[in-house]
């Protein structure tokens, strides 16, 4: 089950959490180069990717360790946390298939082809984008490991047929979860300036050659322009390291 560090909380369907049911499976959050590192994990066990070496100050930003030190100990979790499952031990195969999933765009295919790279030192096997939807159709399995031998299959990303809140779609859209045409990106770039402000984070202004923080609904010469390339450089990491949720 993978998931973006952005929205830890926005970002996890609950009906894929209702079907996995007692079904072993692993949290997986993604993207923690552009999430916050002062937020606090979700819990103690939150997934890989929640494990930050300590700042080496007060108040500065924890030192990023490599994606790969985090790569190295999902499969090994994996294996354990299938063989440690009695109802799964049915087939005479070594070999472990493991279904990825998710909601759209938050890295599932990445995923796949980074522990094939470490792994097993090969190139890509799945396409990858910057926007949802690329993944189509259930794929067939791609080997990511020889000892252990595993298999992963790549899966669309699923939405819940009915958002909780707006304010829950609303994030998952300013992470791309959700197609900008389909909410607006004029609405979208208000929400985000809203939540940086609300949140104390003003690296815009620096970035932009502002004199002080803007208010929402700022007008402007070319506002669907701004509002693109506003939420871009947001995508990109170029306003700050920031959790929503």
């Amino acid at each position: 089950l993978l998931s973006s560090t952005h929205i830890p909380l926005s970002g996890r369907n609950p009906v894929l959490q209702e079907v996995l049911g007692i079904r072993p499976h692993v949290l997986v959050l993604n993207k923690m180069d552009l999430a916050d590192p002062r937020q606090q994990p979700v819990s103690a066990g939150a997934g890989l990717a929640s494990r930050r070496a300590a700042a080496t100050s007060p108040g500065a930003e924890p030192p990023l360790r490599p994606f790969s030190i985090f790569s190295l100990q999902i499969v090994p979790l994996v294996a354990k946390l299938v063989g440690d499952s009695p109802r799964y031990h049915r087939a005479e195969s070594d070999g472990y298939n493991i279904l990825v999933i998710g909601v759209p765009n938050v890295g599932k295919s990445s995923l796949i082809n980074s522990l094939r790279r470490l792994h097993l030192k090969k190139g890509k096997a799945t396409a990858v984008g910057g926007e949802p939807g690329v993944t189509k159709a259930v794929l067939t399995k791609i080997q990511v490991c020889e000892q252990p031998l595993m298999y992963l299959v790549d899966t669309p990303g699923v939405l819940p047929p009915k958002l909780g809140d707006v304010e829950t779609g609303m994030k998952l859209a300013l992470c791309g979860a959700i197609r900008d045409h389909l909410v607006g990106e004029d609405i979208m770039a208000d929400y985000l300036l809203y939540t940086l402000n609300k949140r104390q984070q003003f690296r815009y202004v620096q970035r932009y050659g502002l004199a002080e923080a803007w208010n929402v609904n700022v007008t402007m010469l070319n506002y669907p322009a701004a509002a693109y390339e506003f939420l871009r450089d947001f995508r990109a990491g170029c306003l700050g390291r920031v959790t929503l949720d």
